[in-house]
């Protein structure tokens, strides 16, 4: 067998990214043949994926992509900020996007099927994604997706990598951007009033009527009290009925500005990074305990 060198172990390490020790058990089992270490990692990681898989996911990056009137907004997730920022992630949730808008996939599950290499991964995106968990060391995942094709023009923001806006329009596209930008700041639940969800309403008018009724005014001055609380909210919900953040009267509302600029806001999307995902208290002690038990069964 060919004596392993310092340099061989560097050059696998730089291909799988691997640490060094498994570099060099794999070269030794492979009898230094490079080709077969790899594939010896590659079960390895893959096996990592399988032990991660399990594991919360509540940071990552919202990435889109846009071409003409085609777009995607795609949010992907991982567990730690760190990762986030990591290249290869970045590369794999950007290429998400740029699938979505192509190939215009049903849901997570047909959009995994898709072809797509990375890194030494593949045929597909999911082959792409485990083989990064392994390679990383950190669970990840697709959560979600928005694809907009044919039906106006498009814009897009993205603050940093954790909110992504997407908007579609007809009209003035700084005008757009600026809603995006809007969206982005302000969070909007929907764009009119009328597309506020029933669920939104429904809740903000229980906790209307449970104030006002401790008021203990007349019946007929509650309700107005109520309706007055839920008209407020709608307002402040609503895209277009908001006061537009860069108003330099701070009065003017979205609508208006939208009014002024000759230009039709027809949706939006707008993606929170780990929106709803309930993040796991780590308890450290109790982890390494947990390994150190592991290590002792084995």
């Amino acid at each position: 067998m060919p004596a392993i060198t310092a340099s061989m172990v560097a050059e696998l390490r730089a291909k799988t990214d691997a640490p060094m020790m498994e570099c060099k058990k794999a070269l030794t089992e492979a009898e230094g043949d490079m080709g077969r270490a790899e594939e010896i990692l590659r079960i390895k990681l893959g096996n990592k994926a399988g032990k991660a898989a399990s594991r919360i996911t509540a940071e990552g990056v919202v990435a889109a992509a846009v071409d003409g009137s085609t777009g995607a907004m795609v949010e992907v997730n991982c567990e730690t900020d760190f990762v986030s920022k990591n290249e290869s992630f970045l590369g794999f949730a950007k290429a998400a996007a740029s699938l979505v808008a192509q190939h215009d996939p049903a849901d997570v599950a047909a959009l995994s099927a898709l072809a797509y290499s990375q890194d030494g991964f593949g045929p597909t995106l999911e082959d792409v994604r485990k083989g990064l968990i392994g390679k990383i060391g950190e669970n990840m995942s697709i959560r979600r997706f928005k694809r907009y094709a044919g039906g106006g023009s498009l814009a897009h923001y993205l603050h940093g990598t954790r909110i992504g806006v997407m908007v579609e329009y007809a009209g003035d596209a700084v005008a757009a951007k600026d809603v995006a930008m809007h969206v982005a700041a302000m969070k909007p639940a929907a764009l009119s009033q009328a597309d506020v969800p029933a669920a939104l309403v429904d809740k903000e008018r229980k906790i209307a009527t449970e104030k006002a009724a401790e008021s203990g005014k007349p019946a007929e001055i509650v309700a107005k009290m109520v309706e007055g609380s839920v008209q407020k909210f709608l307002r402040e919900v609503s895209l277009l009925d908001q006061v537009f953040v860069k108003a330099p009267d701070g009065k003017q509302t979205v609508a208006q500005m939208l009014k002024g600029a000759n230009t039709q806001v027809k949706r939006f999307a707008l993606y929170l990074v780990g929106e709803g995902i309930e993040k796991k208290a780590d308890d450290f002690a109790a982890e390494v305990a947990a390994q150190v038990a592991a290590a002792k069964g084995q």
